[in-house]
């Protein structure tokens, strides 16, 4: 897996945005509010994954993708909270594509700009790997977060199943960080349910996607015992 190496100042872009999408309805949670409102070390899982990407070296515009229905109520946990981190607030849409494709469209066209698109409840995403995204997109392009499988993994596909070789095998997280040209001309394709994330929307135009090592605690809060596992990393960090 290729990797950038980070220096000590941003490279030259005229600007660096963040696309923190919030859609979950807190299903899997068995939890009343969606997960992203939950409560981690004492605040909503929400603003540590803000809050990650505001302190970087290249402090990014913050967007945040919510739906319509979570607007009043994030902004009374911004009182609650104190919550001053910058970020501006739209609208998310019917799937994450299009929800993406909301956030994008506020961002002004410039080819020096980067754009990374975050999932909201992955809040331990550290800055090493947040700054390593942005350095990797700006001198390659595109850089895509992923880790290697732990585990062996099967293919199962028209009722046989298969193994594959584990480590040929990378799961995806985010941040996945972007050209603004290349995001921006991706989504400009219709929706398809083979878009999982960013990268398959862009690698749907030609484009090579390019990985960079993310980490095993960047873990996405999925179901009720994740708020457990992220309280334990928090304060092993």
């Amino acid at each position: 897996m290729a990797t950038a190496i980070p220096t000590s100042h941003p490279p030259h872009t005229e600007s660096a945005y963040a696309i923190i999408v919030a859609g979950g309805s807190g299903t899997r949670m068995q939890s009343a509010i969606p997960k992203q409102f939950l409560l981690l070390d004492g605040k909503p899982v929400l603003m540590h994954t803000i809050d990650a990407f505001y302190s970087t070296a290249f402090t990014p515009a913050i967007i945040l993708v919510l739906p319509a229905d979570y607007h009043s109520y994030w902004e009374q946990l911004c009182t609650t909270y104190n919550f001053k981190t910058p970020h501006q607030l739209v609208t998310g849409g019917a799937t994450r594509f299009h929800s993406v494709k909301n956030g994008l469209e506020i961002i002004p066209d410039n080819t020096n700009t980067l754009i990374a698109v975050h999932d909201a409840v992955r809040p331990l995403i550290s800055k090493d790997i947040i700054e390593k995204s942005y350095f990797h997109a700006a001198e390659h392009g595109n850089a895509v977060t992923a880790i290697k499988s732990r585990d062996s993994v099967r293919l199962h596909e028209n009722g046989i199943s298969k193994s594959l070789i584990r480590d040929d095998v990378y799961l995806v997280q985010t941040p996945q960080t972007f050209k603004s040209e290349q995001i921006k001309n991706a989504y400009l394709q219709s929706f398809s349910t083979k878009f999982t994330d960013d990268a398959s929307v862009v690698e749907e135009t030609g484009l090579k996607i390019n990985l960079v090592e993310g980490s095993y605690q960047n873990i996405k809060i999925t179901f009720p015992e994740d708020i457990a596992i992220a309280e334990m990393i928090l304060k092993s960090r």
